[in-house]
């Protein structure tokens, strides 16, 4: 055989190999390439949208952040004032019980010594009548002066 008879042969079972291939296996072949380069493309965008979605977030959660933090310092504050108010409230009602028990104290030593007069003028009024008596060398009636002896009792309590 002749080399240009079977490098034509060859030449023609190229061009229909390339014709057939052209025809059949490139169209499929492309398809295959745009629908994957399409993927790619969709993957990319959807990563960027991700990407912008998740600054949105982080955003997002920082204004929450700080609205919680505003939020706690307020409680805080109010928390802090309430606590004022109540020890405010604690020293008013403290002031008003001491005010209270001065006052009984008050009361109490006025009840007492009143007492304590009335049993000094009573002691005066018998000392008053035991050294009358004694003065006199008689007995005194002391129902009988009851007014004489208080009257005297008083000019002596009075005098001190």
């Amino acid at each position: 055989m002749q080399i240009n008879l079977t490098l034509l042969g060859q030449a023609l079972a190229f061009l229909i190999l390339i014709g057939l291939s052209w025809k059949f296996i490139w169209p499929p072949l492309l398809n295959a390439i745009e629908a994957r380069q399409k993927k790619i493309a969709d993957g990319l965008a959807a990563a960027d949208r991700g990407q912008s979605d998740l600054e949105d977030a982080k955003n997002q959660a920082l204004a929450i952040v700080r609205e919680a933090h505003g939020k706690a310092s307020a409680v805080v504050d109010q928390a802090g004032r309430r606590a004022n108010e109540m020890v405010e409230e604690a020293k008013g009602t403290a002031s008003a019980e001491g005010a209270r028990m001065i006052a009984s104290a008050r009361s109490e030593v006025a009840t007492e010594t009143a007492r304590v007069r009335g049993e000094l003028r009573a002691e005066v009024a018998k000392l008053a009548v035991a050294g009358a008596s004694q003065l006199l060398k008689r007995e005194i009636d002391a129902k009988a002066h009851a007014a004489l002896l208080d009257e005297l009792a008083e000019q002596i309590v009075v005098a001190r």
